[in-house]
């Protein structure tokens, strides 16, 4: 990529999206596009078609998608299928047919097998079967890499995948119902906190910025309770889903775009497979190679925090996979490692959450 290259960030509001803008921008690159979803449905075909014959965009990073936490993607099976694949078929095939250079789609190591030999390198791919929980949605992604791999086998399209693992960083969803495991228990743990401090201005100031069920910050101290204690939120303990014992890999999502730049400018597709009969796995892991249990994420959290309350797990909830470390090796020996362990991150996403309440 040049200075000037035209670059499309597709979801660059995001969590990684944005991380991977604000890299650019800091690194010098001055055409950059992007679109909310209101100013562009990607799921709209005839819309991305003309958005792309408009730009002509050089370079797509392809960060938009539909995503959610274990809760959220075993609720709504339908909307984690069908969204992902018409985003994803829509602007890969565009950058096709307008004839962008390179594209980088991000995946998720939820694409392998529940069962997987750990860590998990990229050739576990379509071994066994995936985790029930966010099998939808694990499915659209693989659909994903066989779509950069087809066309540019068929093609000679120069689309990479990269299937990150689990993502937390500025800008995340800490909706108490679709977020993630981390920004979800950033989010309960500092409303349990403020409850036990007998804190309501910082509790409808958090309501107000995140609105939960219809619940701000102008509701009724009893609404607002009641609420709360759907999510296992309470003055005295604070409840979180599952036994604890999964174990869970976490990388910072400026990591993450770091890596995607560092791909998009230094690797291509002809690089990471060896040329045969059959061609598969071509996709890259990115990640830390490192995991903590959610049961010890909960109490580093804690002490970052200051929550002293009572952590209680509730073995009636799912877990999910139990553990979903990936191998890294192969983009170590491309030259990227990440920078940002997890106690440092959860110290800068907290500041991040406090710095961004109205």
């Amino acid at each position: 990529m040049k200075k000037d290259s035209k670059i499309y960030v597709a979801g660059h509001r995001g969590l990684v999206g944005s991380a991977i803008w604000n890299n650019l921008q800091n690194s010098g690159f001055t055409n950059l596009t992007g679109r909310t979803s209101k100013e562009l449905d990607l799921l709209d075909a005839e819309a991305t078609r003309l958005f792309f014959e408009d730009e002509k965009p050089e370079y797509v990073f392809l960060a938009a998608a539909h995503v959610g936490g274990i809760m959220a993607n075993n609720t709504y099976r339908a909307d984690f299928i069908y969204k992902n694949l018409q985003i994803q078929q829509n602007v890969i095939y565009n950058s096709y047919t307008s004839g962008v250079k390179k594209l980088l789609f991000l995946g998720s190591t939820c694409i392998y097998p529940k069962e997987a030999q750990q860590p998990i390198s990229e050739d576990q791919l379509l071994t066994n079967t995936l985790e029930y929980s966010n099998e939808p949605y694990a499915i659209a992604k693989i659909a994903g890499i066989k779509m950069c791999e087809s066309f540019n086998l068929q093609y000679g399209t120069n689309f990479i995948s990269v299937m990150p693992t689990n993502l937390y960083g500025p800008n995340d969803n800490f909706d108490l119902e679709k977020s993630h495991v981390l920004p979800a228990m950033i989010r309960k743990m500092h409303l349990a906190m403020s409850l036990a401090r007998d804190d309501w201005e910082m509790i409808r100031r958090d309501l107000n910025t995140r609105p939960v069920l219809g619940t701000n910050g102008q509701s009724s101290d009893t609404r607002i309770q009641d609420v709360l204690a759907e999510y296992g939120i309470y003055e005295t303990h604070l409840e979180l889903w599952g036994t604890g014992n999964p174990m869970r890999e976490f990388l910072w999502s400026e990591d993450m775009a770091e890596a995607c730049v560092f791909v998009m400018q230094n690797v291509d597709f002809a690089e990471l497979y060896s040329h045969g009969t059959e061609i598969r796995n071509t996709h890259l892991n990115i990640g830390t190679g490192t995991d903590i249990s959610i049961r010890d994420l909960s109490g580093l959290v804690a002490r970052e925090m200051g929550y002293d309350g009572n952590i209680i797990f509730n073995p009636c909830k799912p877990d999910g996979t139990m553990r979903k470390l990936i191998d890294v090796s192969k983009i170590h020996s491309l030259g990227w490692k990440h920078t940002i362990a997890v106690e440092q991150g959860v110290t800068k996403m907290y500041r991040w959450y406090m710095e961004n309440l109205k």
